[in-house]
């Protein structure tokens, strides 16, 4: 079958590897649609980072590059192993893509996203959803409504992503949020903070971006600051108070000293994206308005919740499709249009299946 392989950066190769085997406890997919992430787009500029180096394999998965990519994927249930009897054949599913040691609890209270050696299906092995098919353990595989068409049923894990973060911010409806950054995980995070009743101001600068918040509906207000003060503006839109809770989405060292300086006295500061270089916090404010500053990584429990939204109505996950292209166009027409011109794709996904 055909799957994209990160051999090390700059170096992904479409090749023929075997198809997996459905071992006893996991489930057969065959992917349906696979998401490019901004994740997979560092490991291509910058990485191997989650991605473990040639000859240094992963403490749980025992790979190392060359690894087949791909964490955001929807597929149909092909097979089902030994000891697995509630998913069916047919299915419609999507996955939770984690690496973690077998011995670790994934209970509604377990912070499993926090065990010891954690990685990502797609990154730290275990075959990828840039693949045509994936075996994977049972626990991390979620059955989706048929009703949700399969390409935006890859958009589930970011949305997951988004949720996650609204859980760690503590954010209730009727707050204001401020999210910094309207790429793919600052749109479904304002998603999912407008399905939760909150008012949602954006600040982007892009042109694509701005018009992809407005026309999904996903923001309030959506501010660029080229334009205007955004401080100035979050505090007219909340009567001088300052939002509630704000959101960095960006990995922009002035974006996230906006954030601090429109947030609410006793407010949450949310950093949502992953850094891959050091960044200042300007700490005298932080400490001046008793902010609370918290990380958030992936997800923790938040797939149920997160598909009940989409499966209700509550979160149309179609506006932010922006192209879909096949597994041999992964490099020219996805991973360098994101990286050269973002202005024109907000999310691409990929179909690894040849017709």
């Amino acid at each position: 079958m055909k799957a994209a392989r990160f051999y090390d950066r700059r170096d992904i190769r479409i090749e023929d590897i075997p198809e997996p085997v459905v071992q006893p406890g996991t489930v057969g997919i065959e992917v349906a649609w696979c998401g490019i992430c901004g994740t997979d787009l560092h490991e291509f500029m910058e990485g191997p980072i989650f991605i473990p180096p040639c000859g240094h394999p992963h403490p749980i998965s025992k790979e190392s590059a060359p690894v087949t990519m791909g964490h955001e994927f929807s597929g149909v249930v092909y097979a089902v192993g030994q000891g697995v009897n509630d998913i069916e054949v047919g299915q419609h599913v999507v996955v939770e893509p984690y690496i973690v040691a077998d011995d670790v609890p994934t209970g509604p209270n377990d912070k499993y996203h926090l065990s010891k050696n954690m990685n990502f299906i797609g990154l730290g092995g275990r075959g990828g959803g840039l693949s045509e098919k994936i075996a994977v353990q049972r626990r991390w595989v979620h059955p989706i409504s048929k009703a949700i068409p399969l390409d935006q049923a890859a958009l589930i894990e970011p949305l997951a992503v988004g949720h996650h973060a609204y859980a760690r911010s503590g954010a209730k409806a009727a707050d204001t949020a401020l999210v910094g950054g309207a790429g793919p995980i600052g749109l479904l995070l304002s998603a999912i903070l407008k399905a939760k009743g909150l008012n949602v101001i954006v600040t982007e600068l892009s042109t694509a971006r701005k018009d992809k918040a407005r026309a999904s509906g996903v923001a309030d207000h959506i501010l660029d600051p080229t334009q205007v003060d955004v401080v100035a503006e979050v505090m007219k839109i909340t009567g001088g108070k300052g939002a509630d809770v704000a959101f960095e989405c960006t990995s922009v060292n002035k974006v996230l000293d906006t954030l601090v300086a429109a947030i609410a006295p006793g407010g949450v500061l949310v950093i949502v994206s992953i850094w891959s270089h050091p960044a200042s916090v300007d700490v005298f404010n932080v400490v001046m308005k008793e902010l609370d500053v918290r990380g958030t990584i992936a997800y923790c429990n938040d797939h149920q919740e997160t598909i009940k939204l989409v499966e209700s109505g509550k979160i149309d996950l179609a506006p932010f499709i922006t192209q879909r292209i096949e597994l041999d166009d992964l490099i020219a027409q996805g991973f360098d249009r994101l990286i050269h011109n973002n202005e024109s794709a907000v999310k691409i996904v990929v179909r690894p299946r040849l017709k």
